[in-house]
């Protein structure tokens, strides 16, 4: 379906990601900070960007700007924060899209299939979750 790239310095959040999406037909790339997260969108060209905003090396802000910079077209990319009100200065800084965590895996593939123009039945979308939960992981982040 898309190439997705998931940039979050937390394990089980990117495992959780990474089950539910890759269950939805996407292919999914994982970078641990910032820093690899924006070697990884030059090498990618992913189709999407799932970016957490507190990170190590490079927060999600700095991987945003230097995105906005070096793109030509203009990549979807959605802020995973666990700060309040960091929509405006995510807005500024060129973001599309906001989830506060916790959030749930639903969400995610939910408002990813939604901008991308996919249609997921619900029945599909719970199997994910369930089979995310099976592997140690609540469907929340």
């Amino acid at each position: 379906m898309a190439k997705v790239l998931v940039v979050d310095d937390d394990p089980a959040i990117c495992r959780l990601l990474m089950d539910v999406l890759e269950l939805d037909g996407h292919e999914v790339h994982v970078a641990i900070d910032g820093a690899h997260g924006v070697q990884a969108y030059m090498a990618l060209r992913p189709d999407f960007v799932v970016l957490d905003v507190m990170m190590p090396r490079l927060d999600g802000y700095g991987v945003l700007r230097e995105i906005r910079a070096m793109e030509t077209a203009r990549v979807p990319v959605l802020l995973l924060t666990a700060l309040p009100d960091c929509s405006s200065r995510g807005r500024a800084s060129g973001a599309d899209y906001f989830l506060a965590k916790p959030f749930t895996a639903d969400e995610v593939l939910y408002l990813i299939d939604g901008v991308l123009g996919h249609n997921t039945p619900i029945a599909e979308v719970q199997a994910a979750v369930d089979y995310a939960r099976g592997q140690g992981y609540s469907g929340q982040a």
